[in-house]
């Protein structure tokens, strides 16, 4: 499907400039959204893409951004006290078409139906995350458990793919995803950032995952690899 057109919002951080380069490699054309002052990060890439640089909570800019676009790949960052995760997921779904595949990225520490199971460093994590954004209003985890529940409740073709622990590496592959953290397949917590922006990017076309939360973690850490091994090769469920 080489004609896709995608828009990735976020485009200039990490995850975001592995999406540009895994779309790209798939053919699509690309619109990146980024603020200003990002705007440079995406040097590498400025004569094979569209940037349109601004905040990604502007709803004139998301709805410029999204326009036409077969997909949308979006980074729920939880800065600030501003709403900036539930303003840019909001302005995503407003203004992309009805058809269109949104795919949303976030942590682990999201739960669409409660019946996760998380290990105590995650929660001594997520209750260091509330109290250091109280004290110095830089972040807001509850504002990124806002935007996915707005996800949630909408009727757009949507995925939110819940990422483990990343770490920096060359490709292992395609990670695998489980409903629930606190499956054994992802007791890794471990996925190489360069394969969440992969999972991401092909979500676009894997229908199966619509509507879904994936958790994932990458294909050869020992947690998938002992999965493989108890109950045969590694796949995505």
């Amino acid at each position: 499907m080489n004609s896709m057109k995608v828009c990735i919002v976020g485009a200039s951080g990490k995850l975001g400039r592995y999406m540009v380069q895994h779309a790209l490699d798939r053919g699509y054309e690309v619109v990146g959204v980024c603020r200003e002052q990002s705007a440079g990060k995406l040097d590498a890439f400025k004569d094979r893409i569209t940037i349109l640089p601004g905040a990604t909570n502007d709803r004139t800019v998301i709805q410029q951004a999204v326009g036409g676009c077969d997909g949308v790949l979006t980074v729920l960052v939880p800065w600030g006290a501003y709403q900036y995760s539930t303003g840019t997921a909001q302005a995503v779904l407003d203004f992309a078409r009805p058809e269109a595949r949104l795919i949303f990225s976030c942590g682990w520490h999201i739960s669409r139906d409660g019946q996760d199971v998380y290990p105590g460093s995650l929660k001594v994590q997520e209750i260091f995350a509330r109290w250091f954004g109280r004290l110095t209003r830089i972040v807001d985890i509850d504002d990124q458990v806002e935007a996915c529940r707005r996800v949630f409740a909408s009727q757009t073709c949507w995925t939110v793919v819940r990422g483990s622990d990343l770490e920096e590496g060359e490709s292992q592959g395609l990670p695998v995803w489980s409903r629930h953290v606190g499956d054994p397949i992802l007791k890794s917590n471990r996925t190489r950032r360069v394969d969440y922006a992969l999972f991401m990017v092909a979500a676009l076309t894997n229908d199966a995952l619509i509507h879904e939360a994936p958790a994932i973690v990458g294909c050869r850490t020992p947690s998938a690899l002992s999965h493989a091994a108890a109950v045969g090769p590694v796949h995505t469920r």
